[in-house]
């Protein structure tokens, strides 16, 4: 039987959207399910002052995350990220070296069943981890706790996401040497922002697809001069 793309992104979608709901709907009732435990009752002004104060960062934030992510990850690969989290600190390397592998190109049917794949191995190998570490946790203290490791353990995130940004920025250079400047300049300014990484998306990530699409635009105008110029 011939593989349908149409159908299996079809049931990717349903599958997706069930999945996330009942992740929300999880999410949503901790409180609830505590409040009963204890026998107490939600303060709902409490509750509703907290949401109007916290919330509309989060909205801007998962809107700026769907548009940069989604082209990346793929439906399928995104439905699994935005469930497990861990997004840009372990989901997209897994994501970006998986595809250097098996030398896929971006916005193919192969890009996002790769994509798809890594994630689901890096969500199970993560709770794996996690696993293993519980139960080692008592006798690694010692030597995670030794303070001539403590650097090392500082500086993972950054010699991680270095060495995959270096590779990616000298591949699109064009794309990436404005927002990475504007970040450079607003990080440098306001050093908080450099623990905001969802609110630094927002500048940076606009500025990205603005000048991709610009220069596909060019591209294209180049192209379309060309064939005129052919005839």
């Amino acid at each position: 039987m011939p593989f349908d793309w149409e159908e299996y992104e079809n049931s990717i979608h349903k599958t997706g959207i069930i999945m996330v709901s009942v992740g929300i709907a999880l999410i949503i009732s901790v409180p609830f399910i505590f409040a009963k435990i204890l026998s107490t009752s939600i303060d709902w002004s409490g509750f509703a002052h907290a949401i109007l104060r916290v919330g509309p960062t989060y909205w801007a934030i998962s809107i700026v995350e769907f548009l940069v992510y989604v082209p990346l990850l793929g439906a399928g690969g995104s439905y699994l990220a935005f469930i497990t989290g861990n997004i840009i600190n372990m989901k997209l390397p897994c994501v970006f070296y998986a595809k250097d592998i098996a030398k896929v190109e971006e916005g193919t049917k192969e890009s996002s069943i790769i994509s798809t794949l890594s994630i689901a191995s890096s969500a199970l190998m993560t709770m794996l981890v996690i696993f293993l570490g519980v139960l080692m946790i008592v006798p690694l203290t010692p030597i995670l706790e030794n303070r001539y490791l403590q650097p090392a353990f500082a500086n993972i995130l950054p010699s991680l996401f270095g060495a995959l940004a270096a590779q990616y920025f000298t591949k699109s250079w064009k794309i990436t040497i404005i927002p990475l400047a504007i970040s450079i300049v607003l990080t440098t300014a306001v050093p908080s922002l450099i623990n905001q990484t969802s609110v630094m998306m927002i500048p940076a990530g606009g500025v990205a697809i603005a000048i991709a699409f610009f220069l596909y635009k060019t591209k294209r105008l180049e192209k379309k001069k060309e064939a005129v110029n052919a005839r």
